[in-house]
């Protein structure tokens, strides 16, 4: 039964409260056959969302296939098809140039979108999410909402409590991000590489990443930086409403298949305690110190992997300025740095009543 929007704010009220209370939603996948859509599917079943019915939706070349959700078969529909079910949100990770295409026809049946891809992250009328920080910013309007890059999730979940108590006048980030951050392609280059097979196909990148470490995530600008680091800068500012913030970065590619790490050095503006600043760690959401340097306990990518938080350790004072921290910060990329915040955007739609769904289930 589709929604009747004739009939007017009792029926569209109540058909809120019957499904919100059910927490049951029509979600799309979009991208659904990709390595991020595959970790979506998971992360749905894992946390409990309550999906009345799947829409997997992906390219032609996949239109057809079966994916698995919950036990049960579903056959992938395409783009077109995807928008003709008019879900009540659609949770993308399909590049791009698909993104610009194809999300604002979602949104335009009704459907909330949450992209995964840069597309929309700069837009000034598009709001770039983390739910830690500032999913408050949501309404009814956010029909298209934007997915950080999965290096800035991660930081700026550790950097929001310090920067509220202190400040962040200017951030040195250095990271080591997982071949599992390009997708498929770069993960069976790495595999043929390791297994001393030929790559089949086009190589994801330049030069070897197997037992080798590339200083080249995404493509380089005319500033000399990569597009990766770019987004660094330009996300953390959004995303802490910190427009002035200094902020310089190198991002390189590792052959780790667990998650990204990153040395991130602070200059706040006031002074700290640095007691205070590890309990202020201790204390946010979706962080794990791990910093028990006497037991040799820090946090590794290994030990990240299919987890949803964000660890962190190495918490020392830069003695080299005033008011300088040094964190170390890992997290699977897959997972919060994509999959897992994408799903918890979508649990705060839900929880706070912002979807309207566009049937009832």
């Amino acid at each position: 039964m589709k929604y009747n929007r004739v009939l007017g704010t009792h029926f569209e009220l109540g058909k809120r409260l019957y499904n919100t209370e059910l927490n049951c939603m029509r979600v799309a996948v979009v991208g659904v056959t990709g390595l991020v859509g595959n970790v979506m599917l998971e992360v749905l079943t894992e946390r409990g969302f309550e999906v009345s019915e799947l829409i997997p939706v992906a390219s032609a070349r996949s239109v057809g296939k079966n994916v698995n959700f919950k036990g049960k078969d579903y056959t992938v529909v395409s783009m077109e098809d995807g928008v003709k079910a008019a879900p009540d949100i659609a949770l993308f990770s399909a590049g791009g140039s698909v993104s610009l295409e194809w999300a604002p026809k979602f949104a335009e049946v009704g459907t909330f979108v949450v992209d995964n891809s840069s597309a929309w992250r700069m837009h000034e009328d598009k709001p770039l999410i983390v739910p830690e920080i500032n999913a408050d910013i949501l309404s009814q309007d956010s029909k298209i909402i934007a997915n950080p890059n999965c290096s800035t999730i991660q930081m700026v979940v550790a950097l929001n409590p310090l920067h509220k108590a202190y400040g962040i006048k200017r951030l040195v980030i250095s990271t080591y991000q997982s071949f599992t951050g390009t997708g498929v392609k770069a993960v069976r280059q790495y595999e043929a590489e390791r297994d001393g097979q030929s790559v089949n196909g086009e190589a994801a990148y330049p030069h070897p990443i197997f037992e080798n470490c590339l200083p080249h995530c995404d493509i380089f600008l005319d500033n000399g930086y990569t597009k990766e680091e770019m987004k660094l800068v330009h996300e953390t500012r959004k995303i802490l409403r910190a427009p002035d913030l200094q902020v310089t970065a190198t991002a390189v590619r590792v052959p780790v298949h667990g998650g990204h790490s990153e040395a991130v050095n602070i200059e706040f503006e006031k002074e700290f305690d640095i007691e205070e600043a590890r309990a202020l760690l201790n204390k946010a959401d979706g962080v794990v110190v791990q910093d028990d340097l006497a037991n040799n306990v820090y946090p590794m990518p290994r030990m990240a992997k299919n987890k949803d938080e964000v660890f962190v350790g190495r918490i020392r004072r830069d003695e080299s300025i005033a008011n300088g921290l040094n964190l170390w910060v890992v997290s699977d990329n897959l997972r919060k740095g994509a999959a897992t915040n994408t799903v918890q955007i979508a649990e705060y739609l839900v929880k706070n009543n912002i979807i309207i769904p566009q049937a009832i289930a």
